[in-house]
């Protein structure tokens, strides 16, 4: 399960002064799975254009390139597999199996999907719209965004690849659809919007953040991990992922959320290749700093990113920096956010405000290369140089 942060987004996640924290499950059934630089995109198909499905009111433009939600799930439906995954022994319980979605990306047999649906599995089958299966093995992977691309064993070459489209041009409000196998039934269509860009979640005080999610309102459900989010032309702007469970009952309640196809055509490349793609780490938790913070705390400016938890042994902790608490669990068993962290103002000369950006900038290094640290301590502003590794696994 996967928990997103209200007030706090971190690089190493922290929950004090959070409030609340809703529980996020990702989209696979119950006994499967595990919980850069930009590159080229691989080849792929584009789905063919045709007439707008609906007539719009007086005075709106007609977006002249869009498809009907019928014609768009025949075009895409043979790209959308089911993905059958095992993981563990032949004892007397057999092994755990779960059931997920996958995009055929090329006519070799690459298919795209999460993680925790075929990242750590023991076996893959692959099940093709057209009812034939056929098995399937990791080829790469980037936990760090929960993406995995996986290979059919003995492609034909007549697979029927999707096109991944351009999430940078996705708005709140676009009408999109959800193709995938909730609950086991293959190849089910669903339909919603886009009910907000930027959404970032973390599961742990180690664990890598996804950021830059697409929330939408799209009906999914466990069995549609690693399906594809459609844009009205039916491009593929996302990569269902998660679903927001307040109850525990791992049932839409009209808050779902994918990875963006920016996010997975900048690893697609390496994971074509077969690497597992790394991100570099830093190592802190923080809050945006806001004038209501800095006279609550105290601090000597009104701007930047208050350091809650340095985590231990990370390149933070080797730069010298200082947070707020020494640990995570002492952070979290605050009642209130405690005095004495260091406050980052800008990192390689680039003046900061939010944890996001931090975390945005981090995220365009390479795992190895050094970044320079501005921060204030004790009303004294000081520089510092951290040397970035690789997210713990």
């Amino acid at each position: 399960m996967q928990f997103r942060k209200l007030a706090i987004v971190a690089l190493a996640s922290a929950a004090v002064g959070s409030g609340i924290a809703l529980g996020v499950v990702a989209v696979w059934p119950d006994g499967g799975g595990s919980n850069s630089q930009p590159s080229a995109q691989a080849p792929t198909a584009t789905a063919s254009s045709g007439q707008t499905a609906n007539e719009e009111p007086p005075g709106q433009v007609v977006n002249t390139s869009c498809l009907s939600a019928a014609d768009i799930y025949e075009e895409l439906r043979p790209s959308v597999v089911e993905i059958i995954a095992t993981s563990g022994g032949t004892g007397p319980f057999g092994q755990a199996q779960g059931e997920g979605t996958g995009i055929v990306i090329d006519a070799d047999g690459h298919i795209l999907t999460n993680f925790h649906v075929a990242g750590e599995a023991d076996g893959l089958e692959v099940k093709f719209a057209d009812g034939t299966t056929a098995s399937a093995h990791l080829v790469g992977s980037d936990p760090g965004d929960d993406l995995a691309v996986i290979q059919v064993d003995g492609a034909d070459g007549e697979l029927k690849p999707a096109t991944l489209g351009d999430s940078s041009a996705v708005r709140v409000g676009d009408s999109v659809l959800a193709i995938g196998n909730p609950f086991q039934l293959e190849g089910t269509l669903t339909a919603g919007i886009v009910s907000a860009l930027g959404r970032t979640f973390s599961s742990g005080s180690t664990t890598r953040p996804l950021s830059n999610m697409i929330q939408t309102d799209a009906p999914v459900n466990p069995g549609n991990s690693g399906g594809p989010l459609l844009n009205c032309r039916g491009d593929v702007i996302g990569i269902v992922t998660a679903l927001e469970n307040p109850t525990g009952a791992d049932v839409n309640v009209g808050v779902a959320f994918a990875v963006p196809s920016d996010t997975a055509t900048r690893s697609l490349d390496s994971m074509l290749a077969g690497e597992t793609v790394s991100h570099p780490w830093l190592g802190v938790a923080g809050r945006d700093v806001t004038p209501d913070l800095a006279q609550q705390l105290d601090l000597s400016v009104s701007s930047g990113v208050y350091l809650v938890v340095v985590q231990p042994d990370s390149p933070a902790d080797s730069a010298g920096l200082q947070g707020a608490y020494a640990s995570q669990n002492e952070a979290n068993q605050s009642a209130e956010l405690a005095g004495g962290g260091d406050v980052i103002t800008k990192v390689d000369g680039r003046d900061v405000s939010s944890i996001q950006e931090v975390a945005d900038y981090i995220n365009t290094k390479q795992v190895g290369d050094k970044v320079e640290i501005t921060y204030v301590r004790g009303g004294e502003t000081k520089t510092t140089e951290a040397t970035l590794a690789q997210w713990p696994s």
